[in-house]
């Protein structure tokens, strides 16, 4: 069962929940109203007018997950949203690799997963979500927007997003300690955004576009891409390949 602590008002609930992460029991979840600094992937941030979003971070402490295999905490996260957003819409949710949540090709959803280690295992991770759940008007420079309240035309309680989301993560990470680090990894490649036997647009850093088909995801999170060019399958990790998104302008 979650333990909730709320918070009226913090820059980042990564950053509290991971300086008490020692103090604290697995399936706490720090949540706030107001992030004034909320951090996103590789130093990207995140950006939530207050009241209006879900904003919160749930610690795990798993008995035994080696390094190597914790990009299941990553799917069971992913997952926990996209079913909980798929059952509040009625339509069809995606998990842009590693962890982004997607409706159609515009994003309602964010993570960061920060982890501790402990020898060769995972200590303890900080699972940071951010739910576009009421909030319409978004930074103009943010590529593709989108949050529950425009898809679906009304307005949702916030806290009550935030606790299925909590009580779903919680399920899925019970069935990784029963079931093993593999346990999600089908369901999660099944909602995976491209993951259609499609040659699609990557793009790497130095700005080479690329035709590739989704392959797999690794246990470590590398994603797998057979290239259109040589068929050959290449791996990537986070930041090393992007997508090429075409979002009309609302």
């Amino acid at each position: 069962m979650a333990k909730y602590i709320r918070l009226e008002q913090v820059e980042s609930t990564n950053t509290y929940l991971l300086a008490m992460a020692h103090e604290l029991p697995s399936g706490t979840v720090v949540y706030t109203p107001c992030q004034t600094a909320g951090r996103g992937q590789k130093g990207n941030r995140w950006l939530a007018q207050p009241g209006m979003n879900a904003t919160f971070s749930y610690l795990y402490k798993p008995a035994s997950i080696v390094a190597r295999e914790q990009f299941c905490i990553s799917e069971a996260a992913a997952l926990a949203v996209a079913g909980v957003l798929n059952e509040l819409t009625g339509e069809p949710i995606t998990v842009k690799w590693p962890n982004d949540i997607y409706h159609g090709d515009c994003k309602i959803c964010g993570m960061l997963i920060e982890s501790s280690l402990d020898g060769r295992q995972v200590g303890h991770s900080v699972i940071g979500i951010g739910i576009n759940v009421n909030q319409c008007e978004f930074d103009p420079y943010a590529p593709n927007p989108t949050s529950l309240a425009l898809v679906t035309g009304g307005k949702h309680d916030v806290d009550q997003v935030m606790r299925r989301v909590c009580d779903r993560m919680e399920q899925l990470l019970a069935r990784v300690e029963r079931e093993g680090t593999a346990a999600l990894h089908h369901d999660y490649l099944s909602v995976l955004y491209w993951h259609d036997g499609q040659q699609h647009t990557f793009l790497q850093p130095d700005g080479t576009e690329f035709a590739a088909t989704i392959v797999d995801v690794a246990p470590d999170g590398m994603l797998a891409l057979r290239h259109a060019d040589d068929g050959a399958i290449h791996h990537y990790a986070f930041k090393q390949v992007a997508f090429m998104i075409h979002v009309s302008q609302r």
